[in-house]
C-alpha cells in the first residue's frame, strides 16, 4: 500500500476499509474451499427441491449492497440455470418484498429465497424471511451471510440451508466490500456447472485480485486526484448491477459529497447523459464478451469526444488500443477471465479503491463516513408492519 494511503487512513480512520478491500483475494479462496467442502450437501439440497416440484422460482434478495449481489449475478444465472423449463430466477430487493409482499410472493409457486446479508440483522431481511414463510406454501431458504451470530444465520429447519462466509468477511468498516464479493462468489458457485474447472479458475481469480492490490493502487490514486463531484459508472450485462454497487460505494464513502449515477452503455444516451459536465468522472466497465464490448467501446468513444466532460476512465480485462484511444485512463486488469462474472471481482476492487481514495482526499473517514448517524452500517429506524388478514384474503379474491 502506498505511503499516501497509509498516512491518510491512519489519521482519518480508514484502516478497516483498507484491510477489507485488500484481503478479498484470500477470502475468495477460503469461500471456495468452504463451498467445495459442502458441495455435495448443497447439490443434494437443490436437487431435492427441483425433483419435488414441477415448477420452482428462485429469488435473490437483500438490502442495499446485498441486493446488488443478485442484480449482478442475474444475467449470468439466467443463461446457465438448469433445468430452464422448470426453474425461473429473479432478483428482488428485500426493500421491495417487505413493502409489497402480495405483489411478489405467491402461495402456490414453490420458491427458493436466497437471502444475502453481511450482518444478517437487517430488519428488512429478517422480515422478508417471515413474510415468505407466511405467504408461500412451499418455501425454501438459502441464507448466505457473513455473520454466524446474526439473526439470518440462526434460521434452522429441514427446508433451510445456511452458508457462512469466511471469518473476516463481516466488514467492520461502514461500506460492504469483502462481504459483497464473498457472498457473490458463493452464489455464483451455487449455479456454476463447470465444476472441473473451478479450482483452476479460482486460483487465477485470486491472482487477479492480488494484482489489483499490488499494481493498480497507485493508478487508482491518480484517478481519484482528478477534480470531480459527480461520478458515473456504465456497464452492460452483469456489469449493470456491478455499476450500481460501484456507484454506491463512492456515494457512501464520500458521504454524499460525490453524487453518483449508474446505467448501461446503451441506456445512458436516453436522457441520463444529461448529468455529464466538466466535473463528472465517467467510468466504463468493458465487457469481455466481444459483442457486448462493441457497445461499451461505442459509448466510450462518444463520451470521449464530448466537449463538456470530465475525465473518461475505461476498465478492461486486457490492453485495448481503442479503449486507450478513447479514454483518459485505461485501467488494465490483465486478467483473461472465463466470463464477466469472474471479471466482476477484480473490477469491483478497482471501484472500491477509487471510493476509498476519494474519501481520503475529501478528508472523510472511510470507516465511518457518517458520524452523525444519518446512515448506519446496519440500517436503523425501520418499522415492520404486519400484513393484515384482510389483505391476504383480498389477494385471494382478485
Amino acid at each position: 500500500m502506498s505511503t499516501t494511503t497509509d498516512r491518510n487512513h491512519s489519521i482519518l480512520g480508514g484502516g478497516n476499509t483498507v484491510k477489507e478491500i485488500a484481503h478479498q483475494p484470500r477470502l475468495w479462496k477460503e469461500a471456495y474451499q468452504y463451498f467445495h467442502t459442502h458441495r455435495e450437501k448443497i447439490q443434494q439440497y437443490l436437487e431435492k427441491i427441483y425433483t419435488a416440484h414441477a415448477r420452482v422460482r428462485v429469488i435473490f434478495t437483500g438490502a442495499g449492497t446485498s441486493a446488488f449481489v443478485g442484480d449482478t449475478l442475474l444475467p449470468h444465472v439466467l443463461k446457465v440455470i438448469e433445468p430452464k423449463d422448470k426453474v425461473t430466477v429473479e432478483s428482488i430487493a428485500t426493500t421491495n418484498l417487505v413493502s409489497n409482499p402480495l405483489e411478489y410472493f405467491f402461495e402456490d409457486i414453490p420458491t427458493v429465497l436466497i437471502s444475502f446479508g453481511r450482518s444478517g440483522n437487517s430488519p428488512e431481511s429478517v422480515a422478508t424471511i417471515d413474510l415468505a414463510s407466511q405467504l408461500v406454501k412451499d418455501i425454501y431458504h438459502i441464507i448466505i451471510t457473513c455473520n454466524p451470530e446474526g439473526k439470518l444465520a440462526k434460521i434452522d429447519g429441514e427446508r433451510n440451508l445456511v452458508l457462512n462466509m469466511p471469518e473476516g468477511s463481516n466488514d467492520k468498516g461502514f461500506a460492504m466490500t469483502s462481504s459483497f464479493t464473498t457472498m457473490m462468489l458463493t452464489a455464483f458457485l451455487l449455479f456454476d456447472k463447470e465444476i472441473d474447472k473451478q479450482e483452476e479458475r479460482i486460483e487465477a481469480l485470486v491472482q487477479a485480485g492480488e494484482e489489483v492490490e499490488r499494481k493498480l493502487t497507485n493508478h487508482v490514486q491518480q484517478i481519484a486526484q482528478n477534480s470531480y463531484n459527480r461520478l458515473v459508472y456504465l456497464g452492460s450485462g452483469v456489469f449493470q448491477g456491478l455499476a450500481r454497487e460501484a456507484a454506491l460505494k463512492s456515494l457512501e464513502l464520500a458521504a454524499g459529497k460525490v453524487a453518483t449515477f449508474f446505467d448501461t452503455s446503451l441506456g445512458y444516451r436516453h436522457g441520463p447523459k444529461s448529468i455529464m459536465n466538466e466535473e463528472t468522472l465517467t467510468v466504463v466497465l468493458l465487457s469481455s464478451n466481444p459483442h457486448t464490448r462493441k457497445y461499451d467501446i461505442s459509448i466510450l468513444e462518444e463520451l470521449y469526444h464530448e466537449t463538456n466532460r470530465g475525465k473518461i476512465i475505461a476498465v478492461s480485462h486486457r490492453e485495448d488500443e481503442e479503449a486507450a484511444q478513447y479514454s483518459d485512463h485505461l485501467v488494465n486488469l490483465n486478467y483473461d477471465a472465463p466470463n464477466d462474472v469472474y471479471l466482476a471481482f477484480p473490477m469491483v476492487m478497482v471501484a472500491q479503491k477509487l471510493a476509498l481514495e476519494k474519501s481520503l482526499l475529501l478528508g472523510i473517514a472511510p470507516d465511518n463516513p457518517s458520524p452523525s448517524g444519518q446512515v448506519n452500517r446496519v440500517v436503523k429506524g425501520v418499522t415492520i408492519y404486519p400484513i393484515e388478514n384482510r389483505l391476504t384474503s383480498e389477494r385471494g379474491s382478485n
